[in-house]
Parts: C-alpha cells; sequence; structure tokens
C-alpha cells in the first residue's frame, strides 16, 4: 500500500500467518489470534497460530539456510551489502512500518517514525560496519608453532521479540544474527505481529531463501517448540523474567546457549546539586515515554530530601499536562496502553500503593473514551520496600521515594531483585563516578536518559537478565571461537612402536 493512504488501518493485513523459505504460509485452519489496535480497543487482523509442525518446517528452512555456503561463508563485504541494502530497505518503507506498529502496539507514530524506525534501520547499519572491524587473534609465544583464532557462525537462531517494542528490539537480534552468517527464526508477541510481519517481508526480498523466517504465536504453543527443538543452536529472548527463567530452563536442558533481557525496576536518582530543570525532563522521559512501557524505565523516583517537595511538585504539574490521545496524532504525547489486560495490571497497582499507604499524586485512572488509555500516574511511597517499588509495572506510573545522602540513595537503588539500567542526576563528578559505580546495573546513565551507545556492552544483571547486546558481546554469542596450531618448525614427534 502506497505510504500516502488516507486511511492507516488499510495497511494492517487481515491474516498474518508463517513466513518460511521465502513464502507465507497458506492458512492452514489453525488456532487463531485476533490483534487489537489499542486506540479504540477493536480488531484490526488476526494471526494464525504456528505449531509444532509449522516451527519444525521453519527450523529446517533455517538450516538448509545456513549449511549452504554461499550464505554461512559468504565474504563480509557482500553481507555488508545485503545489510546496507536492509537497512535502506527499511527506510524507504518507514512510514508503513511506522503505521503498523502504531496500529498493533499503540506507540505514538511521531516518535516510531523518530526513533523506532530509525534505530531498525541503524541496527543493520550498525553490524555491516561491526563486521567490517572483526578482530582475530594471533598467538605466537611458543616459537615453534603459530596460533591462531577464528569465529564462525553458530548455526540456526530462534529469536524471541517482545510486544512494547517490536521493531527496535526485533531488529537488533536479527541483524547481528545474519551478520555473523547465521540464520533465524523470529518470533513477535502474538500481541503484536504486524510491523514485524512487514519487516520480514522486506528482508527476505534482500536475503537468500531461508535466513530470516517468521513463526507467529502464543509463548506456550510456538514459542515453546522453537526453543525446545533440537535443531536450534542458540536462543536470544527479550521479556518477562519468569519467561526468561522458563527459555533458560529449556535451553539448558539441551546445552543451548541464551541471551535473554528481562525486565527492569529502574532508580532514577535525583540529588539536590543536579541541574534540577534537566534532571525533571529526565525523569519525565525516562518514565513516561514509549506509554511508559519499557523495561528500562526510571520508575523508582529516589529525590533527595532537600528539594523533595518542589521537585515532586513540579514532577506532577508537568505530568497533569501531558497529552494521552490517539497514538496517530503528531499532537499526542502519550498513546494507549497495549492491551486491555495490561491497562487492568497497571491500573491494579494504584489500591496496591494505596493499600501500603502510598499517596497517589496524580492520575490513577482509565480515560472515558474508546480505547485502552490511562492517565500518566505518579504516587508517593512511604519505603522502598513497598510493592510499588519492588515490582515491575510497565506502564505510566512512577513511584517517589525521599533519600538523605549518597548512601542511602545507593542501598535503596540496590533494594531490588532488577538491576537491568539506572539513572543519576548531579553536578558533583566525584559523586556521580562513586555513586554509579556502587549501584548493581548493567547500565548507568549519568545527567541524560536512554541513550544506547551500540558499540558498548548492554543487558541486565540479577532478575533483569543474562547476557549482553553489543558489538563484541553480540559477535560472541553469535560466532563460536575455533582455535588452529600449526608447527612452524621441525618438531621431533615421539615414536610409539617403533
Amino acid at each position: 500500500m502506497a505510504t500516502g493512504t488516507s486511511n492507516p488501518f488499510d495497511l494492517a493485513p487481515k491474516l498474518v500467518t508463517s513466513f518460511i523459505d521465502g513464502q507465507w504460509v497458506g492458512d492452514q485452519g489453525g488456532h487463531r489470534i485476533p490483534t487489537f489496535y489499542p486506540g479504540n480497543g477493536q480488531i484490526i487482523s488476526e494471526l494464525q497460530e504456528a505449531d509444532a509442525n509449522e516451527v519444525d518446517r521453519a527450523v529446517r528452512s533455517a538450516r538448509r539456510a545456513f549449511n549452504d555456503p554461499k550464505w554461512s561463508g559468504m565474504a563480509i563485504e557482500e553481507r555488508q551489502s545485503i545489510l546496507c541494502r536492509i537497512a535502506d530497505a527499511i527506510d524507504a518503507n518507514a512510514y508503513e512500518l511506522a503505521t503498523l506498529e502504531t496500529l498493533n502496539a499503540g506507540i505514538v507514530r511521531r516518535d516510531v517514525l523518530g526513533r523506532q524506525v530509525v534505530r531498525a534501520a541503524y541496527n543493520f547499519r550498525f553490524f555491516a560496519e561491526v563486521i567490517s572491524q572483526q578482530p582475530g587473534q594471533v598467538w605466537q609465544q611458543n616459537k615453534d608453532y603459530l596460533t591462531f583464532v577464528t569465529r564462525h557462525p553458530v548455526g540456526v537462531a530462534a529469536l524471541i521479540a517482545p510486544w512494547n517494542s517490536p521493531l527496535a528490539l526485533a531488529s537488533m537480534k536479527v541483524a547481528a544474527a545474519i551478520a555473523y552468517g547465521n540464520a533465524c527464526i523470529l518470533k513477535p508477541s502474538e500481541q503484536t505481529p504486524l510491523s514485524l510481519a512487514r519487516m520480514v517481508e522486506i528482508i527476505n526480498e534482500i536475503t537468500p531463501v531461508g535466513v530470516v523466517n517468521l513463526v507467529n504465536g502464543r509463548g506456550q504453543t510456538t514459542g515453546s517448540a522453537l526453543v525446545d527443538h533440537s535443531d536450534v543452536d542458540l536462543i536470544a529472548f527479550t521479556g518477562g523474567t519468569e519467561t526468561g527463567r522458563t527459555i533458560m530452563q529449556a535451553a539448558g536442558r539441551r546445552l543451548k546457549p541464551a541471551a535473554v533481557e528481562l525486565g527492569g525496576k529502574s532508580a532514577n536518582i535525583i540529588f539536590a546539586d543536579a541541574d534540577q530543570e534537566r534532571a525533571l525532563d529526565g525523569a519525565l522521559v525516562s518514565i513516561f515515554s514509549n506509554n511508559g512501557q519499557q523495561c528500562l524505565a526510571g520508575s523508582r523516583i529516589l529525590v533527595e530530601d532537600s528539594i523533595f517537595d518542589d521537585f515532586v511538585g513540579r514532577f506532577v504539574e508537568r505530568a497533569r499536562k501531558i497529552k494521552v490521545g490517539d497514538p496517530l496524532s503528531d499532537e499526542t504525547e502519550i498513546g494507549p496502553i497495549a492491551s486491555a489486560r495490561h491497562r487492568e495490571h497497571i491500573l491494579s497497582y494504584v489500591d496496591i500503593a494505596q493499600s501500603q499507604g502510598a499517596t497517589l499524586l496524580t492520575g490513577g485512572k482509565a480515560l472515558d473514551r474508546d480505547g485502552y488509555y490511562i492517565e500518566p500516574t505518579a504516587v508517593l511511597a512511604p519505603s522502598n520496600g513497598d510493592r510499588v517499588c519492588q515490582e515491575e509495572i510497565f506502564g505510566p506510573f512512577a513511584a517517589f521515594v525521599k533519600f538523605s545522602d549518597a548512601e542511602d540513595a545507593i542501598r535503596m537503588a540496590n533494594e531490588s531483585q532488577f538491576g537491568l539500567v539506572g539513572y543519576l542526576w548531579t553536578q558533583n563528578v566525584d559523586k556521580a563516578l562513586r555513586v554509579s559505580q556502587a549501584i548493581r546495573t548493567g547500565l548507568m546513565w549519568v545527567n541524560t536518559p536512554m541513550v544506547r551507545e551500540l558499540r558498548a556492552p548492554f543487558g541486565g544483571v540479577k532478575d533483569s537478565g543474562l547476557g549482553r547486546d553489543g558489538a563484541t558481546s553480540s559477535m560472541a554469542f553469535f560466532t563460536e571461537e575455533k582455535t588452529t596450531t600449526i608447527p612452524i618448525a621441525d618438531v621431533p614427534l615421539r615414536k610409539f612402536g617403533a
């Protein structure tokens, strides 16, 4: 459909099936799952769930593609060209991809166009650059031998993407997997299949048949068949912590490498000596962007006691002015929650918080209109140990807690089962260094919200996951090392039986 269509709903296919061996799977009459537009709650499409047999077809397709040396042994320059062409194709279809993501996930289309689609294209360009700089190792300390290390693709990768940011996060996994010569099967969330179905179709116009396949369905059906398939060599997953545990157990049974990026309950620490205006902007961005549905949200806002009342008051004033509405409108700042069920999950924490003595500062209610809209919400929590400060809510819902000094802030930040990211606002360099290094997270942002440097590792500790994305981290995960030793001198060998 041309990007200028007057009706964006025309871009949504009536039925989404699997994409295997370079083509859409026909209507197999399997289980159907409706997909909804969160903006009004109406069904806009259906997906056909892939059962174990369909997953097996996808895995066998990926295996054939991987076993073809024209792919797994392709010259780096040729693979770079493919990755760059994919990036160009994503750019060329940006409007369609962004609209499909908005229709399915409820993310504001302006933001999808400006960030998610841009990031998706950049992921492929980034790994095209990375593989051209892949280092090698040579050991010559033993004067009689030359030992060198080469890297080789692992094989068939199962890639499982979340519903909150499908394009940006799935494209990172696909780009990294195929950059190193693997073949893959992508499984989107059953809630948000539309943008990734189109992305896979675009990719298949450029890659050899079978390199990138797509299966759709629920975790207990399609996901389980995929991660437990004997011919899948490695698994990359982004999603909830409990699902991550299940995937790690399945991977462990078959001794498969698995990287899992899971939940978060990130502390956003604001000291009295911070640039207050910048810290306020950063706090609002870190909790309310992407409709609040992001694992790296700064959802626990820890504020130093001397500025607490003023900062919280200004935050609440700004939060009440946020424009909640139609995600297809450029005027909207926060769109609807991705599903009715998740909206109820988020709103349930208003009662939970108040039952533990929290004060509702703003929001806390669904909007009286069609769709899954809620007010931007914030509470004042009596203790960092309260559920609203310890459990991942995954929505536009902030909890404020007061701290007295740096040691108090560090203690509270570390009192969490999660450790994905952290935020820190201070103008004191010594304090910034000390506090940022004392907090147990995979990443710390100091005086800035949510900047991704793809060359650096990204991932969590504790219940926030295992493994990392990034230049060297992805290379380590999607390739295997081989050590080769060759004598360079006439080394005598022992003569058994001579």
